[in-house]
Parts: C-alpha cells; structure tokens; sequence
C-alpha cells in the first residue's frame, strides 16, 4: 500500500505559520520565513517555472521529497480562501495560479462541496466533506501505487497524526521565532510509532525525517 508522507516547514517554537492569517498573509505575521531555506533552490524553481537558482545540501532532500508522489492531500485554507460556503457564482481557484506546482490528483478536505478543478499540468483539485480517511482512500486510489503527501496545514496534520495514519514525516525546521501562530503539535500527544531515523543540516534550515 502507499504510503502517506507528512511534510512541511517549522519554526524553532512549533508554528507552521504565523499569527493573523488572511487572504492578503496566508502564512500570517512572519510565516513566509518558514520557506526562506527552499525558494532559492533551482529544484523549488523549476517546479514552479522558474530559472535559476541554487543547489545545496537542501536540494537531495527536496528531491527525496517529491519523488514517487501520485496524490496530494491539503486542508482548505492552504488551497485558498477563508472558511465558510464557496462563491459559487465566481468560486476562487486557491493560491496556486492556473498552473500549479503539483501535477497530479489534489484533494482538499472542506466543509463545503465544490465540483472538481482541472487545470494546466495534470492538477486537478477535488474537494472531499466526509473526512480524512476518505480524502486518503481517494488519494491512494488516484496515486495508482504511489505515495500521498499530506501537505497540510497544521488542522489537517493534527487529525491524520492523532488519527496514526501518517507514516513518515518530514521537518524542515527554519531558525524562526513566530511567537504565536498555527502551532503544528497543539493536542498531539502520541506520534503514532514516527521516529526520528534522520537529520540533515543546510543553509537556514534543519531538515528532520521520521519514519514509522
């Protein structure tokens, strides 16, 4: 069975954003330093298509990463927008512009059923409202043997970790101090049978893998 793989950047005092999120701040007051240590690299770029960039310790993790991904699992605020019933006159297409970085099945768990958007590169957004173990069965079936990445946010990572369905997880932990914020282990108190088996050390970042 494939496997779900937990992956996303932390600050030194457990936040995966900053305090204030909103349409204009979606990581909140300071969050977008949590990725400082990855848009730089040409492996990030690329993905988003763009040229350039840089290659360090980061780029092998980044590449482990993303490889064998056929599923990708997210929370509704990190696809876009606020809470609540959708536009259904104008429904907002997230954050992630007509070509997103993914390239294969998306599913977003909301409140809120939605038709499913398709757009450029094989990204097809498809928004699940029965919860998290059938956002995972949709995924796993969509991946066609290859594993999900539960991208987050912290909400959705808390159910599928108090849940132990996550199987391993990758921290990227930048050196920042939020104070406040979206605090990834609020109410986890068990990591489900995750340790710790790597880290890896590179320009404004610890990288943290734990594996079940």
């Amino acid at each position: 069975m494939s496997r779900l793989r937990f992956r996303i950047s932390i600050s030194l005092d457990g936040f995966t954003a900053g305090p204030h999120q909103s349409v204009e701040q979606p990581l909140g007051v300071g969050g977008e330093r949590l990725h400082d240590w990855v848009v730089p690299l040409a492996a990030w770029r690329v993905s988003h298509g763009l040229e350039g960039g840089e290659v360090n310790e980061s780029t092998a993790v980044l590449e482990e990463l993303t490889a064998n991904i056929g599923a990708t699992i997210m929370g509704r605020n990190m696809f876009g927008g606020q809470p609540g019933p959708w536009n259904r006159e104008e429904p907002w297409n997230g954050w992630w512009g007509g070509n997103p970085p993914f390239h294969h099945p998306v599913f977003v768990l909301t409140h809120h059923a939605r038709p499913p958007l398709e757009l450029e590169g094989g990204t097809a957004f498809n928004f699940v409202t029965d919860g998290i173990e059938s956002a995972l069965r949709q995924a796993r079936d969509a991946a066609h043997g290859a594993d999900v990445a539960l991208a987050g946010g912290a909400t959705v990572a808390r159910e599928y970790l108090n849940a132990g369905l996550v199987d391993d997880m990758a921290l990227s932990q930048a050196p920042v101090l939020l104070g406040a914020g979206d605090r990834l282990f609020e109410g986890v108190t068990d990591l489900g049978g995750l340790r710790l088996v790597r880290t890896t050390g590179a320009p404004g970042v610890a990288h943290l893998g734990f594996e079940r």
